[in-house]
């Protein structure tokens, strides 16, 4: 069973998912020696440390195992049978949550749907012997949204990268003719707020797929001028990473670039693999309406969906209530069927009864050309329950005020939807690069 380690957690959480996972044998680069040694000193009973030792590394770090890699392989009878699985219900692996409070949850994939998602992947991402992939996504997510296995299926092409870095990416897309990468939508933020080339653009075909939460339509129009078609996909941990995407229609690209861009931020597709995607309302599990306004919570069923919670039957039960797996998100379906993703649960600002999707407030204040990155939070407010409360980070050398912004907010947005506060600094993120929300909320308590 194989247990890709998240290595921007924290000691603690690495020593708990080596704990909760029972884990064997650790594998483990030198880079990554000084996490891992606290890792470790926190342990009872450590695993067998295997060390990976890539001569072409120079940044140092210490080997910490009793055994390297490549001497490990050499132990090994060449003269041995793989043998598949017996069940496609065993158990392939397993990836912890990352969630904001408390300990991540370990959620256990079997076979059948590892082996169901990298098709699906094939499928949806075109993918073909000629494809080049870019690993600008860990593969501590979601075992790379299964991508590994999906480029084994058609024999593609892997460039790795130690760390993403715009420069690098960039680069490396140049160099190699760069088909395919993945990502969470704050690198592409970082991407375009990068220093580059002024004429850059790749006229080869750049596909990226996007997922984690909706792309800010701003960001998706300015990729399409570098050449990069952005595909947004929707899933989670618990589902192998993306089951739904925005097939494109062809006669969306004779609409302006905002409208194109809205399009592109929703998602409406499943994958071939996937059995069901719904937007149900929770109380009844009975579909919402078609009409693009009545929230419900996105749903999915299937092959594709996890095995349940490692040791942690009481939150896998939860989870599969009334045989669909329950995703926390929240959720509008449009006339054409397309879904858009508004917030989780616990991300909607109620204000004097009305809905505000955190989400709609934050891709207004992308477009303003001061703001690199913005969050929405729910604030109590004596006279509404709650008001929205912005929090941004400004682009390097950019200087605005909270009245420019609101000013700007007010100019596109419905008057009860404005943020009545803005606070300027770094936004507080997870090791997966999510921001924590949370921590949001326990500010704007003391505004």
């Amino acid at each position: 069973m194989l247990n890709a380690l998240n290595i921007r957690l924290d000691a603690e959480s690495i020593a708990f998912i080596l704990q909760h996972g029972n884990a064997r044998a650790l594998l483990t680069d030198r880079e990554l020696s000084p996490i891992i040694r606290a890792a470790l000193r926190l342990l009872e009973r450590p695993p067998l440390v295997v060390d990976i030792d890539d001569p072409e590394f120079t940044g140092g770090g210490d080997r910490l195992g009793e055994i390297e890699y490549e001497d490990l392989l050499r132990e090994g009878d060449p003269r041995s049978t793989w043998r598949s699985p017996a069940d496609e219900w065993q158990t392939i692996a397993l990836n912890y949550t990352s969630g904001t409070t408390g300990n991540p949850k370990g959620v256990v994939y079997h076979h059948r749907g590892a082996y169901l998602n990298a098709l699906g992947n094939v499928v949806a991402s075109s993918m073909s012997p000629q494809t080049v992939y870019l690993w600008t996504l860990p593969m501590f997510h979601c075992n790379g949204w299964c991508y590994p296995w999906a480029l084994a299926v058609v024999a593609g092409t892997s460039v790795c990268l130690r760390k993403v870095d715009a420069a690098a990416v960039f680069s490396a897309i140049h160099a190699h003719r760069v088909t395919h990468f993945c990502c969470a939508p704050v690198v592409l933020n970082m991407l375009l707020n990068a220093p580059r080339d002024r004429d850059l653009r790749f006229d080869h075909g750049v596909e990226v797929m996007t997922g984690g939460a909706a792309p800010p339509a701003p960001v998706i129009a300015q990729l399409e001028t570098l050449g990069i078609k952005v595909t947004h996909l929707y899933g989670l941990t618990e589902t192998y990473g993306p089951s739904v995407s925005c097939a494109w229609h062809d006669e969306w690209d004779r609409l302006p670039a905002p409208e194109r861009a809205r399009l592109k931020s929703r998602v409406g597709v499943k994958n071939a693999v996937v059995e069901d995607v719904a937007v149900l309302r929770p109380e009844t599990l009975e579909p919402v309406p078609h009409d693009g306004q009545t929230i419900g919570e996105v749903m999915i069923r299937g092959n594709t969906v996890m095995k349940g919670y490692l040791k942690n039957p009481r939150a896998t039960e939860e989870a599969f209530t009334g045989g669909w797996f329950h995703t926390g998100d929240l959720g509008v379906v449009h006339a054409d069927g397309y879904i858009q993703i508004k917030d989780p649960l616990e991300d909607i600002v109620i204000s004097g009864g009305e809905n505000i999707s955190s989400i709609e407030v934050e891709e207004v204040l992308y477009r303003h050309p001061a703001v690199f990155e913005a969050a929405v939070v729910a604030r109590p407010d004596a006279i509404w329950g709650e008001t929205p409360c912005a929090f941004v980070t400004l682009k390097d050398g950019a200087d605005t005020t909270a009245e420019v912004l609101i000013a700007f907010c007010r100019a596109h947005m419905a008057s009860f939807k404005i943020p009545r506060h803005v606070v300027f600094g770094p936004l507080p993120k997870t090791a997966t690069g999510k921001v924590q929300k949370y921590l949001l909320r326990e500010q704007a308590i003391d505004i």
